[in-house]
This record gives C-alpha cells, sequence and structure tokens, in this order.
C-alpha cells in the first residue's frame, strides 16, 4: 500500500428534493499535494434530533493524477455520528479506475483542521 497526503478544498451545493426527508448536496473539490485534480459527486446525509447523531452517503468522481498517474476513478463515502462520535470509510470503487489508474484501489481518509480539509490516501493497484 502506499500513502500519499495532501489537501482539498470542497464546495458543497444544497438541492432541493422535497420527496424525501433527507438533504442532498453536490460536492465539487479540488485536490492538491500528490493527488491533483477534481472531484465530483452527490451526498445525501439525514441529522437526527439527538445532537451530534446523524449519517451520510456520497459517491464522488476523481478526475486528476495521483503521483503523475493520470486517469480518474470513484470514492463511495459512508459517515455515521453518534452523539459525536464520528465514524468515516471513504473507499474507493473496484474496477472504477480508468487510464493509467485502471485497477487502482485503496481506501481515503479525512481530516479537518482549523477549516481546511486534508486527505490520506492509502493505494495499491492490482
Amino acid at each position: 500500500m502506499t500513502t500519499l497526503t495532501g489537501k482539498f478544498e470542497v464546495t458543497m451545493q444544497p438541492q432541493s428534493d422535497e420527496a424525501f426527508e433527507v438533504g442532498r448536496l453536490t460536492i465539487d473539490k479540488t485536490y492538491a499535494g500528490d493527488v491533483t485534480g477534481q472531484g465530483k459527486g452527490q451526498m445525501l446525509s439525514h441529522m437526527t434530533e439527538v445532537k451530534g447523531s446523524a449519517g451520510y452517503v456520497a459517491v464522488e468522481k476523481f478526475t486528476g493524477t495521483v503521483q503523475g498517474k493520470k486517469g480518474s476513478f470513484v470514492l463511495l463515502h459512508t459517515g455515521v455520528m453518534d452523539k459525536g462520535e464520528q465514524s468515516l470509510l471513504i473507499r474507493i470503487v473496484p474496477d472504477s479506475g480508468s487510464e493509467e489508474l485502471k485497477g487502482i484501489s485503496g481506501e481515503m481518509g479525512i481530516d479537518i483542521k482549523e477549516g481546511q480539509h486534508f486527505y490520506t490516501l492509502n493505494y495499491q493497484f492490482a
């Protein structure tokens, strides 16, 4: 497994979806560091009546470079907060890699410090 780190900027736009009692947002990210490029996706979320308890899922397509290798892949996000305790899993969707990123697999972590977003990507090729 190779580990890469860097940071990203994210803009999220609420979307209207009155058919469901969940929040829906678009995601636009710009990655910098060993991973450079754009992430675009959608998120569904729900906040409960209990403060600090919520959940979200998102699908994000990354297009750019990973250590100079060009292509794209898809990330699947699953996040849960249980009374403030956070759990987050972001996995590369199997067989979603294209071009020089074909065969990529792995996981991504996100850390937010002082309003800035940082990533850690652990990946390998089949």
